[in-house]
């Protein structure tokens, strides 16, 4: 592999029904960064069909290049299909990092075509970088430079690791949804578009997809709220979680939980804010009952505003707070939500 052939940042810009998901910007965001440091520029991969409006989206949010697969074998997500475009467009265009967010299809296509395209794969990053690798200096071993960083959460989230591929191209990585800030949109932005198709003959591994069931979801996505009441060990039990929900409520709010209350049966995974839960922006985050583990603050320390309730006035998440409030969150939840309710119902 001639690694000076490679050169440019690339992202998978994921889409569903002809409509980009969040993590495609969010990819964007970060490409636009790491390009800088590179003196290179920024390409989306987009792959679908009838797609042809979605590169006009993509440069709008910093794509100066959009390579458009577009076929009607690409019309649903399928691992075979995908897999063959994405990797026989990064043989053809030689990217010298590769993104794919960390989704229930990213995570699908991401390691099929690393090993197609005989690379190593990062998975789940919550940080990117550019810089040396090894990090510090070994004695009689080189140590390369412009090499992409990858940080990610190891052994359940109780350490961190940062790793590098300096021998292989493309640099690849998946990337936790959230995590990562899309940049301001320019109106009107243009990018150069590449219409490129590998050519799709069906075989054995083609799955045929017989019937699509959408399901509506009874509570918002964490990940989508603008507020969020956030509940620890310190709760008590599942069944405390109700003065949360009455104060997300009051609010306008969702309710969301540490991994220690998944880890006891709780609250369900896809509540879960941290490492190895979910990353969150909310406007306003009020944490009840949480102690501050570090894998906890990484999933929330980027809100806007943080309120933390505790009884220990040693917490480490009194750290990071805007607002704390030392005391008992049984009796601080419950005035608290009657003062708002009391609020909202004096405005009207």
């Amino acid at each position: 592999m001639n690694i000076e052939e490679y050169r440019g940042v690339c992202i998978f810009a994921e889409q569903v029904d002809g409509k980009l998901s969040g993590i495609a910007f969010e990819l964007l965001g970060k490409a636009n960064q790491l390009a800088k440091d590179l003196d290179t520029d920024v390409t989306a991969v987009v792959i679908g069909s009838d797609i042809k409006d979605l590169p006009d989206q993509l440069a709008e949010y910093g794509a100066d290049k959009v390579i458009l697969i577009d076929d009607p074998e690409l019309k649903e997500y399928r691992t075979e299909p995908y897999a063959h475009a994405l990797a026989s467009a990064i043989n053809e265009f030689k990217p010298e990092i590769m993104l794919v967010g960390a989704t229930p299809i990213g995570r699908d296509l991401g390691p099929r075509v690393s090993a197609r395209v005989k690379t190593g794969l990062t998975a789940d990053c919550t940080s990117l970088d550019i810089g040396d690798f090894p990090l510090n200096p070994v004695p009689g071993k080189e140590q390369k430079h412009n090499q992409l960083l990858m940080t990610r959460p190891a052994f359940g989230g109780n350490t961190i690791a940062t790793i590098a591929c300096p021998d292989n191209r493309p640099q690849m990585a998946t990337v936790r949804p959230g995590v990562m800030q899309r940049q301001a949109k320019v109106p009107g932005a243009k990018a150069q578009v590449i219409e490129f198709n590998p050519g799709f003959t069906p075989d054995n591994k083609y799955v045929e997809i017989l019937d699509i069931v959408k399901s509506v979801g009874e509570t918002v996505d964490i990940m989508d709220a603008k507020i969020l009441v956030s509940g620890g060990r310190g709760v008590g039990g599942p069944e405390n979680f109700k003065i949360l929900r009455d104060l997300a409520d009051a609010l306008g709010g969702e309710v969301a939980c540490s991994r220690a209350v998944v880890d006891a049966g709780w609250m369900p995974k896809d509540m879960q804010v941290g490492q190895t839960g979910k990353t969150v922006r909310p406007q306003i985050y009020v944490a009840c009952g949480i102690s501050g583990a570090i894998q906890h603050l990484a999933g929330m320390e980027e809100s806007d505003l943080i309120i933390a309730i505790n009884k220990d006035e040693t917490a480490p998440i009194f750290d990071v707070a805007d607002y704390g409030l030392v005391g008992d969150l049984f009796k601080i939840v419950p005035e608290l939500t009657e003062k708002i309710r009391e609020y909202k119902e004096a405005k009207k």
